[in-house]
């Protein structure tokens, strides 16, 4: 028995699933674990695309020598070279001597530098070249910078079968479900592969745009990334996800207030903002510490909303230092195109609001400062009430627009 699934005919996903991680690259927590995503074909030659990281390679060694049943394996492709997906790349040469590694000069050169052996084993390929496998027939496209320099995508002719590299994935362990549409996506995923774009590939918009350019030049009827599900319908869905991040374009209407509180005054002061926001009919509203919220969420879900209220209370006269490490992440990943409100908060010196408002002007890019501003001394009372009032009239008027 294993966990081998049929993706389509002559292909089969041979990958692992990793539970036990906690921390993806040791930093983003994955409470749903993720899938390391492998794919064998078998035609006239067998050809196996990526392989898996250490923590999988057991159950994905197994996986390859039940798809090949006594066959030998010819290719490797090798279309990403972070060691999460070509940890195993040695396993395999040891076990399958006559098998070739198909994949370009830069990865061979990242490969030399992890200290891979494949001297005399390799096949390097340029932009656009091809192989035919017998009834098979592919074409290697670079996408540089999605998310490393070498990284590339491989497409199949014949069936329509792009195999996307880090493209097109999500954190999340398969479970037996490899394809999209075995699951409610929109319900139980799309968060997580929010979440996995904004973080890991979200700095390199540009060039996530230029591989969708290239993307719509050919027939693709199957993603097939190295993290979650195989999309095999509804292709559109999440090109138009991948479209409107890659763009830094907000997916929904709606604000994402982020609080920096030390005593639960400036947290007051943000659900008094979201109370103010829903009773004015702009219900479509989230709310976080971001103390006690991970930094990859607060990032993805700047992503997902058009307007952002920023609500911290001054720290050593500056930002909360947990409030600008998320500023410092947005900035990073090249975050962009929102309108921001602010709320701030302080006892003997006020200095959070205009720090915020500099920094946000300043170092992201298209992003405006509402000029209404909320300013709290120590607590929320009813003098700021018609602060409150005229922030939420700000927000909701800039959303109608």
């Amino acid at each position: 028995m294993s966990s081998v699934r049929k993706v389509t005919e002559d292909l089969y996903w041979v990958g692992a699933n990793d539970k036990r991680l906690h921390l993806f690259e040791n930093i983003h927590p994955i409470p749903r674990g993720v899938s390391y995503n492998s794919y064998l074909l078998m035609d006239e030659k067998t050809v196996l695309f990526d392989t898996v990281d250490w923590a999988g390679c057991r159950e994905f060694l197994k996986n390859v020598k039940e798809v090949l049943n006594g066959a030998d394996l010819d290719y490797l492709v090798v279309n990403h070279m972070e060691p999460d997906h070509a940890a195993s790349v040695e396993e395999i040469l040891i076990r399958y001597p006559n098998c070739q590694v198909i994949s370009n000069e830069k990865a061979f050169m990242f490969m030399h530098q992890f200290g891979f052996d494949v001297e005399g084993r390799k096949d390097e390929v340029k932009e656009g070249d091809t192989r035919c496998f017998g009834k098979h027939t592919v074409t290697f496209v670079f996408a540089p910078m999605v998310h490393w320099p070498e990284a590339m995508v491989t497409f199949d002719t014949t069936n329509g079968v792009l195999f996307s590299a880090d493209a097109f994935g999500s954190f999340g362990s398969l479970d037996g479900r490899l394809f999209a549409d075995e699951v409610d996506f929109d319900r139980d995923w799309i968060d997580d592969a929010r979440r996995y774009f904004c973080n890991i590939v979200g700095k390199y918009g540009p060039f996530v745009q230029y591989l969708l350019e290239k993307a719509k030049t050919v027939p693709i009827q199957m993603f097939c990334p190295l993290h979650g599900p195989v999309w095999r319908k509804d292709l559109g869905y999440y090109i138009d996800k991948h479209d409107k991040w890659s763009r830094y374009e907000p997916e929904e209407k709606g604000v994402l207030i982020a609080y920096a509180s030390m005593y639960g005054n400036t947290e007051a002061a943000a659900q008094a903002m979201a109370s103010t926001l829903c009773r004015k009919g702009m219900t479509n509203v989230a709310v976080y510490d971001v103390s006690n919220t991970h930094v990859s969420q607060l990032v993805a879900e700047a992503f997902k909303y058009s307007h952002i209220v920023l609500a911290s209370v001054t720290y050593n006269l500056q930002i909360y230092p947990v409030m600008y490490d998320f500023l410092h992440h947005l900035k990073v990943l090249n975050f962009q195109k929102r309108t921001f409100g602010i709320i701030e908060n302080g006892t003997w010196a006020i200095k959070s609001g205009t720090l915020m408002k500099e920094f946000v002007e300043k170092e992201l890019k298209e992003c405006l400062v509402l000029n209404s501003q909320v300013s709290v001394n120590s607590s929320a009372n009813e003098s700021n009430e018609p602060e409150f009032e005229a922030l939420a009239d700000a927000l909701i008027a800039s959303i109608g627009k």
